[in-house]
């Protein structure tokens, strides 16, 4: 990918249509080498990777998400726990289990689906669980390694949009990175994540004084704010690439990403479509993290 020039402008993709980022093909791409991993783990350790995966309560979505985590599991040769707890679970009880599973040789991730029952404290429930199994790349240790350059098991999201930039040699060394959304589970470690790479990062949030200057100048865009459309497509520079995390069913029951697809993607370099973008990948750099903490704790434990 060119980047800025000394005039500010971005040379290379500008006369042709985006190319549209297949994250099905690239998340597929993943579990094929999660799955030889596992297998060379198995092989290596007599059992499978393990993970433990822990819902509280019936919420659909969240259902939805789980069978689809622990069939990718079975799918690549991982093992999957299931722990379904009822939403009148307490916090005590929820995270003696997490206190347990930290205690398990057997398990090498712990996922906890969220959002949790109200009543819940959420950063209590992550924080207890050990660093070492914590897939989600979320916990306050995992996220300060990320940050000191040092990274571990790193959030799952981010990290996809990472390896689609990789795999679509969408340079990030040196590129002007705009993330719109300032969340802790993707806003905030994927600016991390970005400046890893290299990447000048500028993070908007709702504080953010002209949100649309920041869009304009950035070489890369990363949207995750969760509201349909809220980027319009002429805020798109001409041959960026634009990374749309956002996942939303509007009224007429349409799914839509967070960048206003159609004319977004006229400008555009690169673009992930909603859905098959970035979604995909979420699940398959959970599994790639999976099978990391367990060759991280075996080697541990050498």
């Amino acid at each position: 990918m060119s980047m800025a020039t000394d005039e500010g402008m971005v040379t290379a993709t500008t006369a042709r249509a985006a190319v549209i980022i297949d994250g099905k093909a690239v998340a597929a791409k993943v579990r094929r080498s999660v799955a030889e991993q596992a297998q060379h783990f198995a092989q290596r350790h007599g059992r499978r990777p393990g993970l433990a995966v822990v819902q509280v309560g019936e919420d659909p979505a969240s259902s939805i998400y789980v069978r689809n985590k622990r069939k990718s599991c079975q799918d690549t040769g991982i093992e999957s726990f299931a722990h379904d707890l009822p939403a009148t679970t307490s916090e005590a009880q929820l995270l003696g289990l997490i206190h347990a599973l930290n205690l398990d040789p057997q398990v090498d991730g712990i996922l906890v689906q969220l959002p949790l029952p109200r009543g819940l404290d959420t950063n209590r429930v992550t924080d207890a669980i050990d660093p070492a199994k914590d897939v989600d790349g979320l916990h306050p240790i995992n996220t300060g390694l990320l940050a000191q350059k040092r990274p571990k098991l790193r959030p799952c999201t981010p990290y996809g949009v990472i390896k689609l930039a990789e795999e679509y040699g969408i340079e990030l060394r040196g590129a002007r990175a705009t993330v719109v959304g300032a969340s802790n589970i993707v806003g905030r470690p994927m600016a991390l994540e970005l400046l890893l790479a290299g990447a000048t990062v500028t993070v908007c949030h709702t504080k953010t004084r002209d949100l649309r200057a920041e869009v304009e100048r950035a070489d890369v865009v990363v949207a995750a704010v969760g509201r349909a459309d809220y980027v319009p497509g002429e805020w798109i520079r001409p041959g960026a690439a634009v990374f749309d995390v956002g996942i939303n069913r509007t009224a007429s029951g349409k799914i839509r990403g967070d960048v206003a697809y159609e004319s977004a993607a006229a400008r555009a370099g690169w673009i992930t479509p909603v859905p098959g973008g970035v979604g995909p990948m979420t699940i398959a750099m959970l599994l790639s993290n999976v099978v990391a903490a367990a060759f991280n704790r075996a080697d541990a434990s050498t």
